[in-house]
């Protein structure tokens, strides 16, 4: 077919690729979930979705600015310290093997790999949360657990009742303040039909020595037996402990060590 350009760095002719995905390489047409391109044999520079975008993770400071942008690569793409796709050698709060980025056709997934500190992902949305979730609210990590109902009390044997306090209901669930040893601190209790505010200046939990927190940050959320928490406003977003795979989308933040990657599609 005269006319068509060739491939810089194989020196093929290259065919003609319509409108599905791409070589970042050379041009030539991708088959679905292909990790080599079948023209110049150059592994995937980046995944591409639709035939028109491509992931990347963008490091992003304090105040939301970009600093860099990494191109994801092949379809598992690791974060971490040392040996790592994307490596931070700097961070001393990152594991050398942290994360694992996993884009298989337009499904984009981030899970932990045992690391130290955890992975974290920032809600955008009401989030259900589940016995042992680890929240990140400000510079605060707070651990959510299930109590379950307490079962009746047996009578006293003389029939006397016992004083105590009616309201609030039983609690079903408790959040913790957890130190950075993992020792306990302060500890709220949840029960049916009870609202929570946490915030650095207003709510029912407070925390005046955390300038990293929003004066009025989260709300735990009673639904019938069930707690979500949300976020309200903060500056700096709430952030759930990743267990298994997380499911992402463009513009979903997730924090390694103390760098924040937002995923990017282009």
């Amino acid at each position: 077919m005269p006319g068509l350009p060739f491939c810089p760095q194989c020196g093929q002719r290259l065919t003609v690729s319509g409108a599905g995905p791409a070589c970042a390489h050379c041009g030539s047409p991708l088959a679905q979930r292909a990790k080599f391109c079948a023209a110049c044999g150059r592994p995937l520079a980046a995944i591409q979705i639709g035939g028109a975008q491509q992931v990347s993770l963008v490091l992003l400071d304090e105040g939301g600015k970009i600093l860099h942008r990494y191109p994801v690569t092949g379809e598992e793409t690791t974060v971490g310290r040392e040996d790592a796709d994307i490596a931070f050698p700097d961070d001393a709060f990152l594991s050398p093997l942290h994360a694992q980025l996993s884009v298989h056709g337009a499904d984009i997934q981030v899970r932990d790999l045992g690391s130290r500190n955890g992975t974290w992902f920032f809600i955008a949305e009401p989030h259900r949360l589940l016995d042992g979730d680890l929240l990140l609210i400000g510079s605060q990590v707070i651990r959510f657990r299930r109590l379950g109902y307490p079962g009746p009390h047996p009578p006293e044997r003389d029939a006397t009742r016992r004083m105590g306090s009616l309201i609030p209901s039983a609690d079903i669930a408790s959040l913790t303040q957890l130190r950075a040893d993992g020792s306990v601190r302060d500890i709220i209790h949840l029960s049916p039909g009870r609202h929570v505010t946490i915030g650095r200046d207003e709510g029912d939990w407070i925390f005046p020595y955390d300038p990293s927190m929003s004066g009025t940050h989260a709300q735990i959320r009673s639904e019938d037996a069930d707690f979500v928490i949300l976020d309200a406003g903060s500056r700096n977003g709430v952030g759930v402990s990743v267990r298994g795979e997380i499911p992402l989308r463009n513009g979903s933040r997730f924090l390694v060590g103390d760098k924040m990657l937002r995923v990017e599609l282009s």
